[in-house]
């Protein structure tokens, strides 16, 4: 029963990718708003579907250190649901993603349309110089900036490798920093079609404050979002 609700989980998510993407492509001609909103759209329509299609819930903790304005928000990262739920739980989420995805028929044309930020990861001091930049642009837009600290999705309870691009913008904005924890690679992996049921928890952790160099930055980082994540993990 399982294989056949993530099979048809499967066909929903991608049947959703069409409808939105194709169906409502003339949002590209717009200003940025209405792609947004279409974006966001999308992955609520995505949740829905990974809810009573493949039993798996969303549940949301820490509301109270979820940002509403601009800010800087790292996320663990086990897999596409995790791009899906804060498309969906912050109002206007910048992502930052690999360059090699924007020429991509509609993901690409929507991603350069709602202004994502892209990153040539083979360029190291100049990317992380051209990543800040875009940062600063999206924030002086009062956007919600995510990264994913790790740069890749990690298996649940596989070692964490966070980069030093998180550090970069994090010292460039001089503001705080709000770390998110998850258990969804336990519900939705990074690979294979099946979707386990059960409740997957996207967790707001209280953020770091602005200021601290960059090696207590990332220990902070890191400590709060892996023990936040591993506790997650192991919840019956």
């Amino acid at each position: 029963m399982t294989a056949l609700r993530s099979l048809l989980f499967v066909l929903w998510l991608y049947l959703s990718m069409v409808l939105f993407a194709v169906g409502l492509s003339p949002a590209l001609l717009g200003p940025h708003r209405p792609a947004m909103g279409v974006v966001r759209g999308w992955a609520k329509f995505v949740l829905f579907g990974l809810r009573w299609i493949a039993g798996v819930k969303v549940e949301v903790r820490g509301l109270e250190h979820r940002p509403r304005g601009a800010a800087l928000v790292a996320s663990k990262h086990q897999g596409m649901l995790d791009v899906v739920a804060l498309l969906a739980l912050l109002p206007d989420a910048c992502f930052v993603l690999k360059k090699e995805l924007m020429p991509l028929p509609f993901f690409g044309w929507f991603a350069w349309k709602t202004r994502m930020i892209a990153v040539d990861r083979s360029g190291h001091a100049k990317a992380l110089k051209d990543m800040a930049r875009q940062a600063r642009a999206r924030l002086a837009d009062g956007r919600q900036i995510v990264i994913f600290p790790e740069g890749t999705r990690t298996q649940p309870g596989q070692p964490a490798d966070y980069k030093p691009g998180v550090a970069a913008i994090y010292r460039d904005l001089e503001g705080p920093c709000w770390p998110v924890a998850t258990n969804s690679g336990l519900h939705w992996p990074a690979h294979g079609f099946m979707r386990r049921p059960g409740t997957v928890v996207f967790e707001f952790l209280p953020p770091i404050e602005a200021g601290l160099k960059r090696a207590e930055f990332m220990a902070r980082l890191e400590h709060s979002i892996e023990s936040a994540s591993t506790r997650l993990l192991l919840a019956p």
